[in-house]
């Protein structure tokens, strides 16, 4: 099992969290973005740069995600072709991807998207706080516990 990282989107503070857990368990781990990003300097920590174009990093983590595997995505479509596949995706914000609750969230995300192009919606989502660090490290270490019994 491994960790996929949608990266173009991933702020700062949570690929740290990665990075250090990473550091700790030795879990594979690959970034995917379509510029170059600094990772450690640790054998299992990965950076793939894509080419630039719509999807392309997403298509990419689609191709290679497996079963079990762990996604970090902003992008809800990205969430949902992983949990068909099998994968487990996770926001930088801590909120799981389910097959729960996939099809709520992309009717949501579609709605706002209507929403956002009438302009009746603006502005974008609150910065990163600490509760989104901690809900995310929460979700990451019991990903991780699993990983170890699997």
């Amino acid at each position: 099992m491994r960790i996929w990282v949608d990266a173009d989107a991933c702020p700062q503070a949570i690929r740290d969290i990665l990075f250090r857990a990473a550091r700790r368990t030795g879990v594979e781990m690959t970034l995917l973005a379509n510029h170059p990003l600094p990772v450690p300097p640790l054998p299992s920590i990965h950076f793939r740069q894509v080419p630039q174009g719509f999807d392309v990093a997403d298509d990419a983590i689609v191709a290679a995600v497996g079963a079990g595997d762990l996604v970090v995505t902003q992008d809800i479509p990205l969430a949902a072709a992983v949990v068909e596949r099998g994968g487990e995706a996770v926001s930088p914000r801590g909120e799981a991807f389910t097959r729960d609750n996939i099809r709520s969230r992309l009717a949501m995300r579609d709605l706002m998207a209507t929403l956002r192009d009438a302009g009746q919606v603006t502005g974008g989502p609150a910065a990163l706080g600490a509760a989104d660090k901690q809900r995310f490290a929460s979700c990451l270490d019991r990903w991780l516990a699993r990983a170890v019994r699997a």
